[in-house]
């Protein structure tokens, strides 16, 4: 009963993926792909991240992750723990209030030094000050694209099923200051389905 609903499910889910043609969180091989996680804090945008790590090591691509929520040390901490499971490489700066641009530039810098195929990007994901938040992620879309002209390749909003018609004002705020193209909803085994 139960595994047939969850065949059902996921067909209904995957049919605009095959129609599309195009793989989705798939990095192409031969060139670095970087993504750009972003969304608000709480919704568990640095455990999808660190899952995306852990995923994208076992299928053989060469990953690196760049810690740039530099507000909330626990962001960092969080993602090492994910990068040790992963035998992947954080890059980070301790420092306090240290620039996200900064590490993100170092960390772009890295990817390229050592022929990484994904960068995966963690940022700040504090809504209450939309300005600051907007110009920091349009600061880091800057960094990205003088570096490599078609950086960020993908632009991933994680959104968290149970705060429901809020999730409408989430995706309005960042599409605001950049152009999401991938969402992930997480929590989705909660009551809020």
């Amino acid at each position: 009963g139960i595994k047939f609903l969850k065949d059902e499910l996921r067909g209904i889910i995957e049919k605009p993926i095959k129609i599309s043609g195009k793989d989705v969180l798939v990095p192409q091989k031969g060139k670095l792909n970087v993504w750009l996680i972003v969304g608000v804090n709480g919704v568990g945008k640095t455990t999808t991240l660190g899952k995306l790590a852990y995923l994208s090591s076992k299928s053989n691509f060469k990953t690196l992750i760049a810690a740039a929520d530099t507000f909330r040390a626990a962001a960092v901490e969080q993602l090492k723990v994910w990068g040790d499971r992963s035998q992947v490489d954080v890059i980070s700066n301790q420092s306090k209030n240290a620039d996200p641009a900064a590490v993100v530039f170092d960390a772009i810098n890295a990817a390229k030094k050592r022929n990484s195929d994904l960068l995966l990007v963690d940022t700040a994901g504090r809504l209450q000050n939309k300005a600051h938040l907007m110009e920091e992620l349009s600061k880091i879309e800057r960094v990205l694209s003088k570096i490599d002209s078609s950086a960020p390749h993908t632009r991933l909003l994680v959104l968290d099923a149970t705060t429901g018609q809020n999730a409408h004002n989430q995706v309005e705020a960042f599409k605001s200051a950049i152009d999401i193209d991938s969402l992930v909803v997480t929590k989705l085994d909660g009551t809020a389905k």
